[in-house]
């Protein structure tokens, strides 16, 4: 069982991460985790086998995270939810990891990548010029890679159609480290403006980043 991690977050909504890293075959996944047979027949259909352990570590996450079984279902716009509870969620993954945040009050977003990926592309498709100008030369990629996932999870979280990543989502400046802060306004399309907090980590090659409230 390859739990990564599970912490109580210490924020004002009470929120909830999970993260699993993948280490298992996908045999061993199978056996881990309940999954119900109408999804098991969806993900057999999928042609990659490493999203077929994704999304089965989704599952054996979930089973860890809730002490009841829970029924994952999605929306039309993709958004995770549980049938059988209220609680809000948001689900990212990558090849070796998947990561779960979960609240019960709260909308919540977190989106997770891989450092070993080239991040340029990022620079113009999501960033303002404000951000591009905070740049560090000696950490670009790192960075870059936290502007996306950041911008990814607060897209999540707002769940619109539509969203102008460098226009309508602006991180603050900020001093890369190993786990930090973050702090990122939201921009209505009416011009109504929201504060968001973030926060973030790095482990193993990879950044982690999440919002709540």
């Amino acid at each position: 069982m390859a739990l990564y991690l599970i912490k109580d977050l210490d924020d004002d909504y009470h929120s909830k991460l999970g993260i699993w890293q993948i280490t298992e075959t996908e045999d061993e996944l199978r056996r881990l985790c309940s999954v119900p047979s109408d999804e098991l027949e969806e993900i057999s259909y999928v042609k990659s086998e490493s999203l077929r352990k994704q999304k089965l570590a989704v599952r054996a996450l979930l089973d860890a995270l809730f002490e009841e079984k829970v029924y994952l279902s999605h929306h039309d716009n993709g958004k995770p939810y549980i049938e059988n509870s209220s609680i809000n969620l948001s689900i990212t993954h990558t090849e070796k990891y998947v990561a779960v945040i979960c609240n019960n009050t709260e909308e919540v977003g977190i989106d997770c990548e891989s450092l070993d990926r080239d991040f340029s592309a990022v620079e113009k498709k999501a960033l303002s010029e404000e951000e591009i100008d905070d740049l560090d030369e000696e950490k670009r990629n790192e960075q870059l890679a936290i502007y996306w996932c950041a911008k990814e999870a607060i897209f999540k979280k707002m769940s619109q159609h539509n969203v102008d990543f460098a226009e309508q989502i602006e991180i603050d400046n900020f001093h890369l480290r190993g786990e930090g802060e973050l702090d990122a306004t939201f921009i209505q399309k009416d011009g109504f403006e929201e504060e968001l907090h973030l926060e973030y980590m790095t482990f193993d090659r990879h950044v982690l980043v999440w919002v709540a409230g």
